[in-house]
């Protein structure tokens, strides 16, 4: 296979090191990344030691006070200068995240361009960072609120978008005056260092202090380091439940604020009054898109009864037509699962279903051969279950979709609602009734709701994010830039009187 991407990227040498700011460390300790598509070892990255990290906290500390008295604007001509860089080097960036992490190399591609789209977006929100004017009740006074930014921002981001969500975080705590430490997957470090190593040459262009943009290396004891951190303000943390859990408790603690991305359990909800060929694209990208790993893949399809054998029965035939293999070859449709960890789950996941009484259209495995020589490649599969299963509670980070009867509107949007997670909801369906019900308060309860369009598949204009288990945290558009900012409000007095509000009367 050509692997000139990684010379491109920087990563042409064994040991990529770890990237501090512009700053290279090595501990003597590595993080070795094999990747799932062919099992072959990439490179590994040096691991941060306790000592590394607080000199990595205290160039941060410093370059925040110099970058939050660069204009905003001026800010954000530093994200536009690292979009095009991104655009220069899309096809490789996006072949190294397709290879190291598994996806296909058109999501890979993809997964960049989100990047570039963030940057696109930070920049105009570089010129929109608006507070409010009210009126006092007090005469010749004038009140009115700002936001200023937080300080560090300490990212910690999953393997299933090992560039993409870091952006979305990045780029806007940057545009707003926060600098940058980021403690990428240990899945995939290597694409971690490849956008540093872009972003490292646009900073020194531009003169811009070293550590406005930092990365650690390691497992989660590297990430314990931020979430105790009281230097760190805010962690934004994107991963499982499980981790969502002890980040949330442990920043609390502390009483800094943290960003949660956290699982998914998405539905589908397939009504009689559905376009079925929408429904079919939609559900098969869904579910096996990624191999199953993102937080948004469709896991369940809730079908009506009148139209429960047909969408069956599309399914079934367009899953035997799914291409699985390299995911740099163009030709297939899905990549491998990540590791042998993610294969075991995804293999006791099948298991749980035959036992609590589902039923396969179609039979899942593990695939073998000169094409699957890792022993990472999956077969997407298909159950008939109830969404009462523990296992369909559950959310399992691999190729499953779950299909599900339904009698009633109201049923189907029970039974979606009715699982922990709250991320991504769907609806096909050609009625303004049904998909005015779906949205309205009483509809679906996660944090995204669709209607003749997929789970999976998110623009960067929308804030990102759901509620319950998912976390409740929101990413990248809308006004989501508030979260990596405090709010400050301010009077003015400008008479030569004090009145005091609320009509307090106080004379000395």
């Amino acid at each position: 296979m050509d692997k000139n991407f990684l010379q491109e990227l920087g990563l042409q040498k064994e040991n990529a090191g770890t990237s501090t700011g512009m700053t290279s460390s090595n501990s003597g300790k590595y993080l070795e990344s094999y990747s799932p598509v062919d099992g072959a070892f990439i490179g590994s990255v040096s691991q941060t030691t306790r000592e590394e990290y607080d000199q990595v906290i205290e160039k941060a500390q410093a370059s925040f006070k110099a970058w939050r008295n660069v204009p905003a604007p001026k800010r954000g001509e530093v994200v536009r200068q690292y979009g095009d860089a991104l655009r220069q080097h899309k096809d490789a960036l996006g072949r190294l995240v397709s290879y190291e992490m598994g996806k296909s190399l058109q999501e890979g591609w993809g997964e960049v361009q989100e990047m570039i789209d963030i940057c696109d977006f930070a920049v105009g929100l570089s010129r929109q960072l608006y507070g409010l004017t009210m009126h006092s009740e007090r005469p010749n006074h004038r009140m009115y609120e700002q936001w200023h930014p937080l300080g560090i921002v300490g990212i910690i981001s999953a393997f299933n978008f090992p560039v993409a969500v870091w952006s979305w975080n990045a780029m806007i705590a940057m545009v707003c005056g926060d600098v940058c430490v980021w403690k990428a997957s240990e899945k995939t470090p290597l694409c971690a260092v490849a956008c540093q190593n872009i972003l490292r040459d646009v900073l020194k262009a531009n003169n811009v202090p070293e550590g406005v943009s930092s990365i650690i290396n390691g497992n989660y004891k590297v990430g314990e380091y931020m979430t105790k951190d009281t230097r760190i303000p805010l962690v934004s943390a994107t991963g499982s439940t499980r981790m969502g859990k002890i980040v949330g408790a442990t920043v609390a603690e502390r009483l800094g604020r943290s960003l949660l991305e956290l699982g998914g359990n998405n539905a589908i909800i397939v009504t009689p009054n559905a376009n079925l060929d929408i429904v079919l694209t939609g559900a098969v990208f869904g579910a096996v898109g990624t191999a199953g790993q993102r937080c948004t893949s469709t896991r369940r399809l809730i079908i009506h009864e009148s139209i429960y054998d047909q969408v069956k029965a599309k399914l079934a035939s367009a899953y035997p037509q799914l291409k699985i293999g390299n995911p740099l070859d163009q030709n297939n449709h899905v990549g491998p699962l990540i590791d042998k960890d993610a294969v075991n789950n995804y293999l006791e996941a099948l298991n749980k279903v035959k036992a609590e009484g589902g039923h396969f259209v179609i039979e899942g495995g593990v695939l073998n051969g000169s094409d699957h020589e890792s022993g990472c490649y999956v077969q997407p599969c298909i159950a008939e279950v109830e969404n009462s299963y523990k296992i369909v509670q559950h959310e399992t980070f691999a190729p499953i979709l779950y299909l599900i009867k339904y009698s009633t509107l109201e049923e189907a949007v029970a039974m979606q609602n009715n699982v922990p997670q709250g991320l991504s909801s769907a609806i096909m369906t050609d009625s303004l009734r049904e998909a005015e019900y779906f949205l309205s308060s009483t509809g679906s309860d996660c944090g995204i709701a669709n209607v003749n369009i997929g789970t999976s598949g998110a623009e960067i204009g929308g804030a990102f994010g759901g509620e319950k288990e998912t976390g409740g945290g929101r990413e990248s558009g809308s006004d989501a830039w508030k979260a990596y900012m405090r709010r400050q409000t301010n009077t003015i007095n400008y008479s030569k009187e004090l009145p005091l509000a609320q009509g307090i009367k106080f004379d000395l």
